[in-house]
């Protein structure tokens, strides 16, 4: 199969032509690499769509690389949002720090977990940390402190866990640089490769503040009208 792609490297697309029976975008890479240009730096792990270590761009939508099927003409990027170290490698670190924050088990009551309980938390749990949904996210433009997508869909995960006993305490976690900050675009949710819904999770993340006494910061500077400054009644 005759193919031309392009890779981003050192902020400039390259153009790439070769000939391969290679079908995903990670065969396609690893082809390059082994016969076209030995310096091509990219990561991979399982090839299973497992450990979503090959996370890349392609025509500006976030995809893991194994288990996309290259086509003529594809575009090929880094993550975006992150800072890249080599070609399609970035860097995790900063994202990877929004986790520490209390998102694991912190007050543990011992009970019986039932499968219907176990459901409520289920899809968050198979989150493989690719950082797709955090490349996809708009808010990093104008907020760098914004918690990563991920982080907000693992606190909501604990927070709907039977056996945490300190849920507000992860909901408190949530309100800076948080649920108020998300614009709820959906890019998060759409290229999710596990089909994590993280807009709705970030959503009832929302829902769940308010019953702690929570609301929209946005809000709060609307003045005693209720209409950032406007007498409606004068008119």
């Amino acid at each position: 199969m005759n193919l031309k792609i392009e890779i981003k490297r050192d902020g400039i697309f390259k153009k790439f032509e070769l000939n391969s029976n290679a079908t995903t975008l990670l065969n396609v890479l690893e082809f390059i690499k082994e016969n076209i240009d030995s310096t091509l730096s990219f990561k991979s792990s399982c090839k299973s769509g497992v450990c979503g270590s090959c996370a890349v761009r392609v025509n500006e939508k976030e995809v893991l690389a194994c288990e996309y099927k290259v086509q003529d003409g594809d575009k090929i990027e880094p993550l975006q949002n992150l800072n890249v170290m080599r070609d399609l490698i970035v860097d995790y670190e900063n994202g990877l720090k929004t986790l520490k924050n209390r998102v694991y088990l912190e007050s543990y009551k011992n009970i019986k977990v039932n499968i219907e309980d176990e459901r409520l938390y289920r899809k968050q749990s198979s989150c493989i940390l690719c950082f797709s949904c955090y490349s996809s996210c708009p808010v990093y433009e104008f907020n760098p402190k914004f918690l990563a997508p991920f982080t907000l869909s693992r606190v909501y995960r604990y927070v709907v866990d039977t056996r945490e006993d300190s849920k507000k305490s992860k909901i408190d976690i949530v309100q800076q640089n948080g649920i108020w900050d998300c614009t709820l675009c959906g890019n998060c949710s759409l290229v999710c490769p596990k089909g994590i819904d993280i807009k709705g999770d970030i959503f009832m993340l929302r829902n769940q503040s308010g019953s702690y006494g929570y609301s929209d910061p946005n809000f709060v500077q609307f003045d005693s009208f209720g209409s950032g400054g406007i007498n409606f009644s004068s008119f």
